[in-house]
């Protein structure tokens, strides 16, 4: 993370089921933060749609607009590069890079639910941590995804959560390399028992990537 122009293809992460089931048991801590942020009522969402918004300078920002429906497993995308849409389960090449995509902006809006959903990582937790930027009092989890999925496998992410088990910062390890970057999870808004974080600050409290136009439709 040696500058923002590495945001753009960062967290090009993990294929990730739509549904959600889990092998992480119920009463796991990460599937705790994914609850606390509304997993149990995913099931009674139809739709998402969402823009994200990075700062490549302090003069640029790059804005890609998504709308993903989750009962028919379809996703619309319309960026300044092009637009698509696309079914999750019928991919093909001509839209693996709109997919990307896809996968490194939801992770960013949704990444609580990944908890959940996926498979494929393991989880080590670590007790009385202070979270890098704020020095806040948190636990520490450390989410290590293995190196044979997705299209950057075997990352790692350490999140920092509060006693509600919602998530206060985190920091991406590429390759679960020793070095990563930090970042504050701010302004978390609740839309009808879904909660998403929607802005991200560096640790000189620049805002760098944040989200907006964020819509849930229910069923």
């Amino acid at each position: 993370m040696k500058n923002s122009f590495v945001f753009l293809g960062f967290l090009l992460i993990l294929i990730s089921s739509c549904s959600p089931e889990t092998k992480e048991s119920e009463d796991s801590l990460p599937m705790k933060v994914a609850k606390a942020y509304g997993f149990d009522h995913l099931d009674e969402v139809k739709s998402i749609s969402y823009t994200w918004n990075v700062r490549r300078d302090s003069a640029t920002v790059l804005v890609r607009d998504w709308a993903w429906d989750l009962e028919n497993g379809e996703v619309s995308y319309s960026g300044p590069d092009t637009t698509a849409t696309y079914l999750i389960a019928n991919k093909t090449k001509a839209v693996e890079s709109v997919d990307q995509k896809f996968i490194n902006d939801k992770y960013w809006l949704l990444f609580p639910f990944h908890l959940g959903w996926d498979e494929g990582y393991e989880a080590e937790i670590i007790e009385n941590q202070r979270s890098p930027i704020n020095a806040d009092p948190t636990t520490k989890i450390i989410i290590r995804y293995n190196d044979s999925d997705g299209y950057t496998p075997g990352d790692a992410y350490d999140i920092y959560i509060d006693e509600n088990h919602m998530i206060k910062e985190w920091v991406f390890r590429r390759g679960d390399g020793p070095e990563g970057r930090a970042f504050t999870w701010e302004n978390v808004a609740d839309f009808g028992n879904i909660k998403i974080a929607q802005d991200h600050h560096l640790e000189n409290g620049e805002k760098i990537i944040w989200f907006t136009n964020v819509e849930v439709v229910k069923k």
